[in-house]
């Protein structure tokens, strides 16, 4: 598969009324960026991406939204078939000037053993978010409309903040359909890109 062009399309310019417009001081110049401009970055703890070009910064995870990632990570863990992994804030380049930092992503196992750095679209069977004050809305927009767009199959998101309640996005051509909404309290029966069931009551739940 060869790199996703993202589109200017009405989604693109809904973004711009959520993001502001100017881009965080950063040594690297004036937008627009590539992915080879993040590398030259510090490690300052912070999570930079890149939409179209334009730098998207996240802070560290709090500890209940690791508490979430890491719950989740257990689950698929468990529950997928031979051949699968879980892995947790990988490198996902799109294109030269897209590039983001999924909280979970399942891939197959061999992958893990021949991707180096980054992994490309079509390595990423589901990706998952999990949303934060600072991040729902552009979990809910933009991540839907760029996954979609890069052929991610499913892309899982979840919401602390209500419960938790998990939305589940399954890709009809290129773009996804709208999500199956999952409360907490009641277990989720899913099976694509595979089988499982969980109560998303259970990613925040206590240790047991």
């Amino acid at each position: 598969m060869g790199e996703v062009e993202t589109p200017d399309t009405e989604w693109v310019t809904a973004m711009a009324t959520i993001e502001p417009t100017g881009q965080p001081a950063t040594p690297l110049g004036n937008a627009p960026f590539t992915v080879d401009d993040l590398l030259e970055l510090p490690d300052d703890g912070n999570r930079y991406e890149l939409f179209n070009g334009s730098l998207l910064v996240s802070p560290a995870p709090t500890p209940p939204h690791q508490r979430v990632i890491y719950r989740l990570q257990r689950i698929l863990d468990d529950a997928l078939p031979p051949g699968l992994e879980p892995l947790s804030t990988v490198n996902l380049r799109v294109t030269a000037r897209d590039f983001y930092i999924p909280d979970l992503v399942v891939v197959r196992e061999e992958m893990t053993e021949e991707v180096d750095l980054m992994f490309s679209p079509h390595h990423i069977l589901l990706a998952v978010e999990v949303g934060s004050p600072s991040t729902t809305k552009r979990d809910e927009m933009l991540k839907v409309a760029a996954y979609a767009e890069a052929g991610i199959p499913c892309y899982w998101r979840v919401e602390p903040g209500e419960g938790p309640t998990l939305y589940v996005y399954e890709l009809k051509g290129t773009r996804y359909d709208p999500p199956s909404v999952h409360k907490a309290g009641t277990p989720a029966s899913l099976t694509a890109p595979f089988r499982i069931t969980f109560d998303p009551a259970a990613l925040v739940s206590g240790r047991r």
